[in-house]
């Protein structure tokens, strides 16, 4: 037994010695893992895109080119004009169908900030190649959405500048939800937990109900 504890001693004793050199961090901080992350770490998943036009990308792409991007990298499942292929979502048309029992909801008739568009696209398309699409190129497609859904001419520029005056038709179709603060209030209140009711009476019997079984 003297001599497992001795060789146990020495073993404990050497891995106590060897850890400094493998546990001292690259970098000291509160847990001594990893490192600041780097601008361009930050720039590649700080994406979004405020619909006054903050985060936008510099860059600038005009309807042309729009369609011609459009038509190799979304006209698959998009349709060639926004329309839609199969199942795949609609981008154009809808107008004035917001009311209707089955409306169509595209960039055109439903969403409120173009920015949304400006966004997905730049993030996630095209489907199975996200992020493969240069700056200029995103504004070219969304410039070409625009003039699929009469908003633009086919002679339009998106840039970076004139972004923020494309509103869309429905963006005064939105509010903020203040149901919390405004209905919650009127349809809450503490349960009663005793003398609840004057008096109690019985109204009916199960039996007159039938649904007391016979047996």
């Amino acid at each position: 037994m003297s001599r497992f504890r001795e060789i146990l001693t020495g073993a404990a004793l050497a891995a106590a010695l060897a850890a400094p050199a493998f546990a001292e961090p690259a970098q000291a901080g509160p847990l001594g893992l990893g490192r600041p992350a780097l601008p361009e770490e930050i720039a590649a998943w700080d994406l979004d895109v405020s619909p006054d036009g903050d985060g936008l990308p510099e860059g600038s792409g005009d309807v042309a080119t729009g369609e011609e991007l459009f038509s190799d990298n979304c006209a698959s499942c998009h349709g060639e004009f926004g329309e839609g292929s199969g199942n795949w979502p609609k981008l154009a048309g809808g107008m004035d169908t917001l009311a209707d029992d089955d409306p169509l909801k595209t960039v055109g008739s439903y969403w409120p900030h173009l920015s949304t568009a400006f966004d997905y696209v730049r993030r996630s398309m095209p489907f199975g190649g996200a992020q493969v699409l240069s700056d200029d190129e995103v504004y070219a497609i969304v410039a070409y959405i625009l003039y699929n859904n009469d908003l633009v001419d086919d002679d339009f520029v998106l840039s970076k500048e004139n972004f923020p005056e494309v509103k869309l038709p429905n963006a005064d179709g939105f509010f903020i939800d203040d149901r919390d603060a405004a209905e919650t209030p009127l349809f809450t209140r503490e349960p009663c937990m005793e003398n609840c009711k004057a008096t109690v009476e019985i109204t009916m019997h199960a039996s007159v109900l039938d649904v007391t079984p016979d047996e």
